[in-house]
């Protein structure tokens, strides 16, 4: 939730509830007015499984997968997500769809328990393109 409030605010925002939402937001790109819908939901959430996570998937057209590099569980269910969506989403057409690893709270390097060559190596094994980031700075 933080980093996607400060991707649509360029404000953070600590402590979340543990709520999902969707936010809309237009951003004008080369040029173009693009519309986003981003669909919000906290780590305790997907691990759902069933009808709630499917609809999510088959909602959304690309994926942003964040996890804590403070966090090795949250880095850990990544392939498991990832083979998840793949198969839902890939398996109905030949496209390839657009998934982003994006390890969050770079500025806690010195509580780090995931480095950066870790979520690099997954990205690059699981064909995602990978960011580190922090919404704090």
């Amino acid at each position: 939730a933080a980093l996607t409030v400060r991707f649509l605010t360029r404000r953070f925002i600590g402590e979340y509830g543990d709520m999902e939402f969707i936010y809309s937001h237009n951003l004008t790109m080369d040029g173009r007015e693009i519309l986003f819908h981003i669909w919000d939901v906290p780590n305790s959430q997907q691990a759902e499984k069933g009808s709630s996570e499917e609809k999510r998937i088959q909602w959304a057209d690309s994926f942003v997968l964040v996890y804590s590099i403070c966090d090795r569980d949250s880095f850990n269910i990544l392939p498991l997500k990832i083979q998840f969506i793949k198969a839902a989403k890939e398996g109905q057409s030949q496209e390839k769809v657009p998934i982003i690893i994006v390890g969050n709270k770079r500025d806690l390097h010195h509580q780090r328990v995931v480095s950066s060559e870790e979520g690099r190596l997954l990205a690059l094994s699981l064909d995602c393109g990978f960011y580190e980031v922090s919404a704090a700075e």
